[in-house]
């Protein structure tokens, strides 16, 4: 049969394109498979917010009739509006070590950008930075934590002999209980007081009132993280799906609000880290037995991650962040908890880099976007 590139767009070529990195990473004890019903979901156009205004085409790489690689590639309208640019995008890129594979597959990236008259691709990105994003460049030892990628180490090489190159890194910092600095710890219980004096107060998110809050959340995040590299605003259907998916995994005791004359002002999202227990759902199937391991599990797991963190600009130097942080550790301390990890942070983003660092947080991942002109 050769070789063949085959445009997904029915239910089972979404399923084809779902299950491939199962198969490609079916004796790696790292790969953690991700939810099927939730990959398939972001692949359906009717139900995932992002095609209310962009588009994309999913394509799976076959040789003699077996899945090899499989590519989407990405116009991100909001994203070139936002940044006045003309750029595409590629995402869900997953590969068998071959470069003849990567570079069709990459090339489909390429030419779908030209032909919409842009002038770069970065990638891999699934859809946007709001999403999972990034190729692990470093730190293969473990299984990656909740919402975080994960592939082989030749992915750089493949991507690198294509003429792509670092675009922006991002970083993973592991926060060991038993390490953490106990002088961090005494300096966010001063700024806590400091800031009470101020009239602003750190509580915990309140799930019964889950709406409000999250509107709250998407007001800071909108505003927050705006200077950011490569952030893409919200829109409200996005944040409304994304507040729906995480509603049976936000737990209270590791949210914070940060409120000033009961205004948000600032928040931090900390999530168990479930990937402990979907490492055993073969091919990321819940039914039967994944939904009991998922919801029974997940107040037992040893790891959480800090998911997002921001403060409206004008209370960030505060240590509003610190105050975050400690309360992250010590209710790991009081679970039991070996730890978190605090990711994604950009490298350009030394606020975040110098604050999990001077908690003794310790770099142990780092992924990259990848670029190339065209």
């Amino acid at each position: 049969m050769g070789f063949e590139l085959v445009q997904v767009f029915d239910k089972k070529g979404k399923k084809a394109f779902v299950n491939f990195p199962h198969d490609l990473y079916a004796d790696d004890p790292n790969y953690v498979p991700e939810i099927f019903m939730g990959q398939m979901d972001i692949l359906d156009e009717k139900k995932y917010p992002f095609f209310e205004y962009g588009s994309a085409e999913f394509w799976i790489a076959y040789q003699d009739g077996t899945a090899v690689g499989r590519i989407a590639t990405i116009d991100n309208t909001n994203y070139n509006k936002h940044f006045n640019s003309k750029t595409g995008f590629f995402g869900f890129f997953d590969c068998i070590h071959d470069k003849n594979v990567a570079h069709a597959l990459l090339d489909k990236a390429k030419d779908y950008a030209e032909a919409r008259g842009f002038n770069k691709i970065i990638g891999p990105t699934n859809y946007s930075t709001n999403e999972t994003a990034g190729t692990l460049i470093d730190g293969f030892h473990e299984p990656p934590k909740i919402m975080m990628t994960y592939n082989a180490p030749y992915y750089q090489e493949l991507l690198e002999s294509y003429g792509l190159g670092k675009e922006m890194d991002l970083y993973a910092y592991q926060l060991p209980v038993k390490s953490v600095s106990k002088k961090s710890l005494r300096l966010a219980d001063a700024f806590e007081e400091r800031l009470n004096r101020k009239g602003i107060i750190i509580r915990n998110f309140r799930k019964k009132d889950i709406i409000r809050e999250a509107a709250g959340m998407m007001e800071i995040y909108n505003h927050a993280w705006d200077e950011n590299w490569g952030f893409v605003p919200f829109t409200e259907a996005e944040f409304e799906f994304l507040r729906n998916d995480l509603k049976l995994l936000v737990d209270e005791d590791y949210t914070f609000i940060a409120e000033k004359d009961g205004k948000m002002i600032g928040f931090g999202l900390t999530l168990p880290d479930i990937n402990e227990i979907l490492i055993k759902n073969k091919r990321g199937k819940l039914f039967p037995l994944g939904i009991f391991r998922l919801l029974f599990g997940k107040k037992k797991t040893k790891w959480v991650r800090v998911l997002a963190l921001g403060i409206l600009p004008e209370f960030r130097k505060m240590g509003i962040e610190a105050v975050f942080f400690a309360k992250n550790i010590k209710e790991s301390q009081r679970r039991g908890i070996q730890g978190g990890e605090a990711s994604w942070v950009l490298e350009s983003n030394t606020e975040m880099v110098n604050a999990a660092e001077r908690m003794n947080g310790i770099r142990y991942k780092t992924y990259r976007l990848f670029s190339k002109a065209l």
